[in-house]
């Protein structure tokens, strides 16, 4: 191979002339033959050759004596087709495009969940996802299953606060959402050693988008409950990993690429959370992997010189009381779960627990009266406090109305509060999943019908303001939005041309217009 010497010319590097080395024409090989007035063996010169002067040892290509074959520059042959043409070679190919790619893996994906383990679609994926894939089928993932929510907004907080990670949010949205982070193109999270998402922040629009599938604060996000996700496999392989679109094992899951890296305790080096970006193709750059895991190795410094600072152990943590919630979406006889028991409670009884959930502060009796009864009829309503009062004292004590006014000495979680907070955090496709149907659905009380109107409306505005086609197919499938022409048109314009869904729609939409 002839290399170019910048500033030096061919005469100064061979030592001969720049014109006579540049009518030579490679055509097929050098052979050694005959030694130069110093005795060293000199490239024969043949009719291929044109141009090198046979007794100039200055012009000659020397060679080593051991193999004369050596000499032969075989990378400067061009092989040939019939008619002429170079034949390109396999290095010389173009590389396969992501989306060649994705379509590539999507398909392995697809036959390994067929059973077909052996299929040589799976050479076209990195072994890394093979096994997390593989791991995944073990743990019976399921492949379009949304993510638990193991936290829920109480006891977020309360986690969150005592958590290692929350002392270094401020340093994690510096180096990843510097500026404004709202319009940032990518949503960071940082979770705990188990997978659980304790904080979701970023660009709004994506936000609202990956809230779709569950990816939302207080969701586990572990391997072995979603599958194949970058959170979620770094903590299982304890390293950095970047999963592309149709790696994930999940289909929810595969619009979108992520990069994350374990985080470990500075001193005992165990696992104590993940950070993770997600977005498009920008967030599993080369670079966006040098940077989570130069921001983890940032954390733990930061960490380490906090502890230096306080000198001193941290108080020791109080375990949180047992949750009580109120199960009050699609039943008329509500169920009260508490410390492990489940109570069915009667149709007044459940009216008056949800009022007195939801009012927090207290009503009077004139007040509760009106809402249960509709009039003032506090004569009534008082015998049916003390029958209340006797069901919940022997399981749930702590939740036996006090008077004047009647209120619950501790808080009552509502499964409609659960949707509402899902909403808050983007997590429609959970929220929805989690709306078992309207409040107390035969309660006619005034009170439950304004609460049973009041996350109607919550549920829809929310769906229809932000939520994806998907989620709006799903939703109009309900009973609430089965007939609601605005949930209807707004599928068919969010829908594709070409999609069959739209036929169906259309009729939906003629039969209520002709109605």
């Amino acid at each position: 191979m002839v290399r170019r010497f910048a500033g030096a010319g061919v005469d100064g590097v061979f030592g001969g002339s720049g014109t006579v080395l540049n009518r030579v024409r490679w055509r097929a090989g050098v052979s050694a033959r005959g030694r130069g007035p110093s005795g060293r063996r000199r490239a024969a010169v043949g009719p291929e050759c044109e141009g090198f002067d046979d007794d100039s040892g200055s012009q000659g290509v020397t060679v080593p004596p051991s193999r004369e074959s050596d000499a032969r520059p075989r990378l400067a042959k061009t092989t040939v087709t019939a008619d002429g043409s170079p034949v390109p070679s396999p290095w010389s190919r173009p590389p396969i495009s992501p989306e060649t790619s994705g379509l590539l893996i999507a398909r392995a994906h697809e036959e390994l969940l067929a059973g077909n383990e052996e299929d040589r679609r799976l050479n076209d994926v990195r072994p890394l996802v093979q096994e997390s894939w593989r791991r995944s089928l073990a743990s019976l993932v399921g492949p379009e299953g949304l993510p638990s929510l193991d936290l829920a907004s109480d006891e977020l907080e309360a986690y969150r606060r005592a958590h290692p990670l929350a002392g270094v949010m401020d340093m994690v949205r510096a180096l990843l959402l510097p500026g404004t982070a709202e319009e940032s193109g990518v949503v960071v999270a940082v979770g705990d050693a188990a997978g659980r998402l304790l904080w979701v922040e970023g660009d709004r629009h994506i936000r609202a988008l990956t809230g779709d599938m569950g990816f939302v604060a207080g969701a586990n996000w572990a391997e072995d409950a979603v599958g194949t996700s970058a959170p979620g496999t770094a903590l299982t392989l304890d390293q950095s990993v970047q999963i592309r679109g149709a790696e994930h094992f999940n289909r929810l899951v595969q619009p979108w690429s992520c990069t994350a890296a374990p985080v470990h305790d500075p001193e005992s080096r165990r696992l104590i959370g993940v950070i993770d970006v997600t977005g498009g193709p920008e967030a599993v750059t080369p670079q966006a992997q040098l940077l989570v895991d130069a921001t983890a190795r940032a954390i733990e410094s930061e960490i380490l010189v906090a502890r230096l600072r306080a000198q001193q152990a941290p108080p020791p943590k109080r375990s949180a009381p047992s949750r009580a919630l109120l199960r009050i979406l699609g039943r008329d006889r509500a169920m009260l779960e508490v410390g492990g028991e489940t109570l069915e409670l009667s149709a007044r009884h459940a009216e008056i627990l949800l009022l007195l959930a939801v009012h927090r502060e207290g009503l009077s009796a004139e007040a509760l009266s009106e809402a249960v009864y509709g009039h003032a009829a506090v004569e009534t309503l008082r015998p049916e406090m003390v029958r209340l009062r006797r069901v919940l004292a022997p399981v749930a004590p702590r939740l036996v109305p006090a008077s004047r006014p009647y209120r619950l000495p501790d808080a009552l979680e509502t499964d409609a509060q659960h949707v509402l907070s899902l909403l808050d955090r983007g997590a429609h496709r959970v929220a929805l999943a989690a709306y078992a149907g309207p409040v107390l659905p035969e309660s006619d009380a005034p009170g439950v019908v304004e609460a049973r109107e009041s996350v109607r409306s919550a549920l829809r505005e929310a769906l229809l303001a932000e939520a994806g086609v998907d989620v709006l197919l799903a939703y109009a499938e309900t009973a609430d939005a089965r007939d609601d022409e605005d949930v209807l048109r707004l599928c068919l314009a969010m829908l594709p041309a070409r999609s069959p869904k739209r036929a169906g729609l259309v009729a939906r939409l003629e039969r209520l217009d002709s109605a």
